[in-house]
């Protein structure tokens, strides 16, 4: 986790430059900016957590999850890949339980399908790493009660022959696989819903649809001010194509946008600490044809096993399921660029800025050669002509190699402590699997010990 102190005034979020300082026309106890999965979770952990307090979340889109949460693989994952006390880890461990329970409860879809990581000869040693390591997995915090055998990520060793009575279609090459019954698929849609409606039906909890933060500040104490008092962010925001904006005073700012993340901070920040970000165009095939006949799980391949074995950037173009049975392929991984970066001596936050990786989002039939070809890998049986371009998402990245956690930062309006933003940044995979996790850790283990004195 990161903190830091910051200096100066942030910068318009806009090409006009025209948002100038406002003081704050109403105050408010926690403010979201970003209506997808995470800042849904957050935002629902906060109303429920503080029912009498007043819990806002701005989303820039008519609707919630219109960037990375609705343009994934809808994978429940299980905690397989990345290092064991990682955030990554950690909360995919503590939000996949969290997952299951709330479906469970609030009868959203969801299905166990299992999942298979297929091995072949020289890919062993991966497999049986991830075996020995999940065996290993210590319970993440906040873990109900558990007896002491029970393991928080089960999983088997088997044969390339095992893995085969389980999916005919593998390829003859595979000779080992880890088994995870406890991965599966979930109606990301419904999940969304379910948290939407928590907090609209809240007391203190608004959704606010359509609106985009154009400018933050550290709040500036007005001795003639009924707010003279008080400490944290001045947001202001615009609402669709309104001329004049609102100006809030946020007591405390959760930054969970997503794609954007980086923007608010790197606003408040000099030059030389700014904060890059990356993006992963990942582009999904539908299938249907030959191949696939009797597949009823995940297959995942192994990753690349180098050097940098725990790095990964991609799990690999993988075979995965929707709730009505239908086959897909994906993501893939495509750098691509915003128009400008955040090493620029000025950061331009347009909207065609902000938005540039929309054009990005068009699927084509240019990645289904090499998508097929890995395939055949695992699965020799498909055919070319069986694929064709469904949907492309787009994943927040914070480097371009090695191994990146999630990243959650904390900055002070008074540079010493006193009026905190939280902003999540890097949040890809497993972000759905981990948003319920990443809510209860940003609300009970950085809110809550920074705020003390707030009660019900």
């Amino acid at each position: 986790m990161a903190a830091t102190k910051v200096r100066g005034l942030v910068a318009a979020l806009n090409s006009t430059g025209c948002f100038k300082y406002k003081s704050p026309d109403a105050v408010v106890d926690f403010l979201v900016v970003g209506g997808g999965v995470v800042g849904l979770a957050i935002a629902q952990r906060l109303s429920e957590r503080f029912p009498t307090k007043s819990t806002y979340l701005v989303e820039r889109h008519p609707r919630a999850g219109e960037e990375t949460s609705s343009r994934n693989s809808e994978v429940v994952h299980a905690g397989l890949y990345y290092p064991p006390e990682s955030l990554k880890t950690q909360l995919c461990l503590r939000g996949r339980h969290l997952m299951y329970e709330r479906c469970d409860k609030y009868n959203i879809p969801y299905r166990k399908t299992g999942k298979l990581v297929v091995a072949r000869e020289h890919q062993r040693a991966y497999v049986e790493s991830l075996f020995a390591k999940a065996r290993q997995l210590p319970w993440p915090k906040h873990s109900p009660p558990h007896a002491a055998e029970d393991q928080v990520l089960p999983v088997s060793l088997i044969t390339g022959a095992q893995a085969r009575e389980l999916e005919p279609d593998l390829s003859p090459d595979i000779t080992a696989a880890l088994w995870s019954p406890e991965t599966g698929i979930v109606d990301s849609h419904s999940f969304m819903e379910s948290l939407e409606k928590d907090i609209s039906e809240s007391v203190g909890g608004e959704l606010v649809f359509s609106t985009r933060v154009v400018r933050v500040d550290p709040y500036k104490s007005e001795e003639t001010s009924r707010l003279s008092s008080e400490e944290g962010w001045v947001v202001q925001t615009i609402t669709e194509n309104a001329r004049q904006g609102d100006s809030l005073l946020a007591r405390t700012l959760i930054n969970a946008s997503g794609l954007a993340a980086n923007l608010i901070p790197n606003s408040l920040l000099p030059e030389a600490s700014r904060i890059p970000m990356f993006f992963a165009r990942g582009s999904y095939a539908a299938y249907s044809g030959p191949g696939i006949s009797q597949i009823n799980r995940l297959i995942y391949p192994c990753p690349e096993t180098g050097p940098n074995k725990h790095a990964f950037q991609s799990l690999g173009t993988h075979l995965t399921l929707d709730l009505q049975g239908k086959v897909r392929f994906g993501p893939d991984l495509e750098w691509i660029s915003p128009p400008c970066h955040a090493g620029a001596s000025e950061y331009d936050f347009n909207e065609e800025n902000v938005d540039f990786w929309r054009q990005h989002l068009k699927p084509s039939d240019s990645r289904l050669e090499e998508m097929h070809r890995a395939v055949t890998e695992y699965l020799p049986g498909v055919s070319f002509a069986g694929f064709r371009p469904d949907y492309v998402g787009i994943r927040p990245k914070l480097v371009l190699s090695g191994f990146q956690d999630f990243t959650v930062r904390k900055d002070y309006a008074d540079g010493s402590g006193r009026g905190l933003m939280v902003s999540l940044m890097g949040i890809e995979s497993p972000g759905l699997t981990s948003s319920l996790a990443i809510a209860e850790h940003v609300v009970h283990d950085v809110i809550e010990p920074e705020h003390i004195h707030i009660s019900q």
